[in-house]
């Protein structure tokens, strides 16, 4: 990589983190960002790895800013990130893998680490404490916005982004 390919890598991955962090805060402003149900506008961009690799630091440190607003304190800017980190070089690694042109199971890895992971955190903090259905109730829960969001928006920025209309990566 020479010297320009690395300044865009780096800007590339710093534009991508602030987006995040800022989507995220915005979220957390309308009461969607954290907790059981979740629907971070943020999550949308977890389909960026698809296009390119910069958007792996990118999520990851756009999730840890975003999460540094969270109520469950350092447990969710830890696992959240980890669930992220996860999310994102899975997308990256499947991105050529479609259906019809649509990398969907790229997009169901941020839905899969959410539930689990976060999902285990929401769990944990419930006021009844860690259990089993809680876990599953949890995860349900966390998946399901997910799911929405990176489905529901993805898939639009999806094909924005692969349109000649956007000219970003």
């Amino acid at each position: 990589m020479n010297t320009k390919q690395k300044t865009n890598f780096l800007v590339m991955g710093g534009l991508i983190a602030a987006l995040y962090a800022i989507a995220t805060y915005l979220s957390a402003a309308m009461g969607l960002a954290y907790g059981g149900i979740q629907f971070r506008i943020s999550e949308a961009l977890t389909i960026l790895p698809i296009f390119t690799p910069a958007a792996i630091p990118g999520l990851i440190i756009g999730c840890f800013i975003g999460n540094l607003g969270s109520p469950f304190g350092m447990v969710d800017v830890l696992l959240g990130t980890f669930a992220t980190a996860f999310a994102a070089v899975c997308t990256y690694s499947t991105r050529k893998i479609t259906f019809k042109g649509l990398p969907l199971l790229s997009m169901f890895f941020p839905v899969l680490f959410n539930a689990i992971i976060v999902g285990t955190e929401v769990a944990w903090f419930l006021p009844e404490g860690f259990s089993a259905i809680g876990f599953l109730l949890s995860a349900l829960e966390v998946g399901a916005g997910e799911l929405v969001v990176c489905y529901g928006l993805g898939i639009p920025l999806f094909y924005l982004l692969k349109s000649n209309k956007v000219r970003l990566f």
